[in-house]
């Protein structure tokens, strides 16, 4: 008997490989990033970010829909105020513009779609650091996740079903949940960015958001340390002890490593976000012919996925939904 050539076998016609795929990726695996800015009237495109824009209010509901209409479960939304300060304070303004953008897509999807929203500062604070920053130039830990309780409850007043706090101050997913069950949010659940990394991919997404961090500075003092998993796995299981619901991992691509490791460890969804650098570089080599994009994109959400991703955040998610449903 020969075994030598099974595998082979299985991979003779596309039915075939089909019927032994390990992994399959399907529309319920996303989730898409919106942006949604205050004061424009229609949506402004994101040169760095092709296929991608900021959106209006009515332009971000209109987008929402259609995303409903494509089977994709979930979204998150980023805002770009027309004010910032040096605490953030739109950040949880009941009228600021992620609370609008909220209450509006709540009203057109109810319950048929997963409202997440960033729950951060930098967008909203004229230093672009995601915390109070004090006399020293340092983000001040405690007094930061106060303000992120501030903004956990505006959102989920306005509509939220998810809180997705991103700013890797110690002990924020404790005290956002302490602060949304003790005003009856029980149900709002948490996504918790828990192994968010200092990467440099990330530049796309701060055109995309007008973030600038005040005298050059960087983030590598509260995100983690590109070179370290063990960091990873002890502030993942900081978050799941303080009550997060998911966790996710930042990037993905680039480190399918701790994504592997941390399904290994865990017993609650996991996600993984395709930053805004990832998708950039993708787009950018499809569009000079080097790589067949639709082709590539595929396969590197099919990786995301087999590292053990449960869902993905990607600006891909409309562009794959539309070539799935077809």
């Amino acid at each position: 008997m020969t075994v030598s050539n099974r595998p082979r076998r299985l991979r003779t016609t596309a039915a075939m490989r089909r019927l032994v795929a390990e992994t399959a990726i399907s529309t319920d695996d996303f989730v898409a990033p919106l942006f949604v800015r205050e004061r424009i009237d229609e949506p402004v495109p994101i040169p760095s970010l092709p296929g991608v824009v900021q959106h209006s209010l009515d332009s971000v509901v209109a987008e929402v829909l259609r995303i409903r209409s494509l089977d994709i479960p979930g979204v998150i939304l980023f805002g770009i105020p027309a004010r910032k300060d040096s605490e953030g304070s739109e950040a949880w303004n009941p009228d600021g513009i992620v609370q609008r953008a909220l209450e509006q897509c709540s009203d057109a999807v109810g319950d048929d779609l997963v409202l997440m929203a960033d729950l951060c500062i930098d967008e909203y604070t004229d230093h672009g650091h995601c915390g109070i920053v004090d006399e020293r130039g340092r983000v001040d830990n405690d007094a930061t996740v106060e303000l992120y309780c501030r903004a956990a409850l505006a959102q989920a007043r306005a509509g939220a079903h998810t809180v997705a706090p991103s700013g890797m101050m110690d002990g924020q997913v404790g005290a956002i949940r302490a602060a949304l069950d003790g005003d009856g949010f029980t149900d709002v659940s948490i996504l918790a960015y828990a192994a968010k990394y200092a990467s440099a991919l990330y530049g796309p997404f701060r055109d995309a958001v007008d973030v600038e961090i005040a005298d050059g500075g960087d983030r590598k003092s509260y995100q983690q340390d590109w070179r370290n998993c063990r960091e990873a796995m002890a502030e993942i299981a900081l978050d799941v002890a303080e009550g997060a619901d998911m966790v996710m991992v930042k990037p993905a691509s680039a480190y399918l490593d701790i994504i592997a490791k941390a399904r290994g460890e865990l017993q609650i969804p996991l996600a993984a976000y395709h930053v805004s650098g990832e998708y950039a570089m993708l787009k950018a080599a499809a569009a000079n012919g080097w790589i067949d994009g639709e082709a590539a994109a595929f396969e590197i959400l099919g990786a995301i996925k087999r590292a053990g991703a449960d869902f993905i955040l990607t600006y891909l998610a409309v562009e794959m939904a539309e070539i799935l449903n077809d």
